[in-house]
């Protein structure tokens, strides 16, 4: 089977977690926080989405791994391994506000080879295959293209927040920040599929996890994107990423970052 083949059932995926999660969007939720010394929240709306695409993947591809935020991995050592987070974006979630997301990937022999982010309050997907991207919502369907940034003058940037960086890593960022034309803080998944849209140039993030952007990962290349490691290397294991829209204003980025 190719990744076009498994387009179907990552609907499927995507439909029984927003069926799952959206009872629970902007009620009294209770809230468990999962890092000491810091905040790193998770609702039952977290779990039980995870627990539902988990179900539907077994009862249909049982031979298959799965990796999710919540419930850690199994058979990852399998051809195809499935990498979930229920919700990108749980600060956002627990918030109120709609920066967040369900992110699905699909993964052969290591390497992505599909990707979807669905907002089920906005009814909106983007997924791609790395070699296309396409966004449907409310308004209707269209392919997703990055858009020209010869610079970083030019540049609009996103990252989540300068707090989760490290002192660091926080510096270096800040010296990118001071170099571009805009940069905005928040948005999680959502930065990465707008700049997959267009809309942005550049996201800089730190301490990424596999499931935080392996989906992204097809979407992004197949929007005409880059995402690497700050030493530009692979991005699936996580880590410091960049991704950009336009390989100049990237490249631009990774000189930026060797200081």
């Amino acid at each position: 089977m190719t990744a076009i083949d498994f387009a179907s059932f990552v609907d499927q995926l995507a439909s029984v977690s927003g069926e799952t999660i959206l009872p629970f969007f902007r009620t009294a939720l209770a809230i468990e926080n999962k890092k000491a010394g810091g905040f790193d929240p998770v609702t039952a709306a977290d779990r039980a989405a995870e627990d539902a695409m988990r179900a539907l993947i077994r009862r249909q591809f049982p031979a298959h791994g799965i990796l999710g935020e919540e419930y850690g991995s199994e058979r990852t050592d399998a051809e195809y391994v499935w990498v979930l987070d229920p919700i990108d974006g749980t600060k956002s979630f627990i918030s109120g506000m709609v920066a967040w997301g369900t992110l699905i990937g699909l993964m052969r022999f290591g390497e992505p080879v599909f990707g979807m982010m669905h907002q089920p309050f906005t009814r909106e997907r983007f997924s791609g295959d790395s070699g296309a991207a396409r966004y449907r919502g409310p308004g209707g369907a269209r392919d997703l293209r990055t858009r020209a940034c010869a610079n970083l003058r030019d540049a609009v940037l996103f990252t989540t927040s300068p707090l989760l960086m490290d002192e660091s890593d926080r510096a270096v960022f800040k010296r990118v920040e001071g170099k571009v034309k805009l940069s905005r803080y928040g948005g999680d998944c959502y930065a990465y599929c707008m700049l997959a849209a267009g809309h942005i140039d550049l996201v800089i993030e730190t301490e990424i996890k596999p499931h935080d952007i392996v989906p992204l990962i097809p979407i992004i290349i197949g929007a005409g994107g880059i995402v690497t490691t700050w030493e530009n290397g692979p991005a699936q294991d996580g880590g410091r990423i960049v991704v950009a829209g336009d390989k100049r204003v990237h490249e631009a980025a990774l000189e930026m970052f060797k200081g």
